[in-house]
């Protein structure tokens, strides 16, 4: 399966509404002037407000279950929109996938 690549700026959410925030391992690849997202990222979550009774439990990370298959950054995966992720509170707990709403439109991987 093919996707568009997602860059560091491409909007992402977790599944109760906070946003998710790319940290790029790498700046030389770009996809519509931002860097390319790859598996050696980090993706925090900010402003979730997912709680379990009484108990906080927003999501503070996501974890990716798969990537680009045949597309590498600086020997590292790409992230194409179809890959799967899971968001993850503190505690590790699944908190079910993000949604990726924007992303650039030229450049696609599989």
């Amino acid at each position: 399966m093919s996707g568009n690549l997602l860059h560091v700026n491409a909007t992402i959410t977790c599944p109760h509404g906070g946003r998710v925030q790319v940290l790029p391992a790498q700046t030389r690849v770009l996809v519509a002037g931002q860097p390319v997202a790859t598996l050696a990222d980090v993706f925090t979550v900010v402003g979730c407000p997912f709680t379990a009774g009484n108990k906080p439990q927003p999501c503070v990370t996501v974890t990716w279950l798969s990537s680009a298959a045949q597309v590498v950054v600086n020997g590292t995966p790409a992230l194409p929109q179809f890959a799967t992720a899971q968001c993850r509170s503190a505690e590790g707990i699944p908190q079910g996938p993000p949604a990726m709403s924007v992303v650039q439109q030229r450049v696609v991987g599989r």
